[in-house]
């Protein structure tokens, strides 16, 4: 698989880490002047920590990237976390970043588009954003770990939510509540 990563500056970059540190194939990031903060802020790493774990990584300022044009596919792109200003401007269809472009290539493409909201609460704005971003064919996917397997550390609890993205992505179940009579 092909997969672009952004990363925003909403709270929850463990999130974004964990998930470029699980998921398989091929990754291209794209990290916005505020997602560089956030990953500063929270995990005191900078993008320069994150290349073992992509294959390529482009300037948020660069809309000359292949993944800027229609005309190079990709398979998904995931936005994690989506600060309410990027889903703004998707949902306005403002391309004036990699990561806005890309995620307008992806809605007119009809590549799988998959943003990450972690900010809450979220205001009526946001939510007829999200609705219509949904309508457009993204899946909107709060970060919202799911707590009935009662995680016990807090690697597990970012460990759910991001299992469940890859299973966005690949198809793959996850555990779920009382998942074992299920099978």
């Amino acid at each position: 698989m092909k997969i672009v990563v952004g990363i925003t500056g909403s709270s929850g970059a463990v999130y974004a880490y964990d998930f470029l540190k699980k998921c398989p194939g091929n990754k291209y990031l794209i990290v916005s002047s505020w997602g560089k903060v956030l990953l500063r802020d929270e995990l005191k790493m900078s993008e320069k920590d994150l290349k073992p774990h992509v294959s390529g990584t482009f300037s948020n300022d660069d809309l000359t990237a292949p993944m800027a044009s229609g005309s190079n596919h990709f398979d998904a792109m995931i936005i994690v976390p989506a600060s309410t200003s990027t889903i703004g401007k998707i949902a306005s269809g403002v391309g004036d970043s990699l990561i806005t472009r890309t995620a307008q290539v992806a809605l007119k493409e009809r590549f799988k588009l998959i943003i990450c909201v972690r900010e809450t609460p979220l205001s009526t704005l946001t939510l007829e954003q999200c609705a219509r971003l949904s309508s457009y064919g993204a899946i909107i996917m709060p970060i919202s770990p799911p707590l009935y397997f009662v995680p016990e550390t807090v690697q597990e609890y970012v460990g759910a939510f991001t299992d469940k993205l890859l299973g966005q992505l690949d198809g793959r179940s996850q555990k779920g509540w009382r998942w074992d009579e299920f099978q």
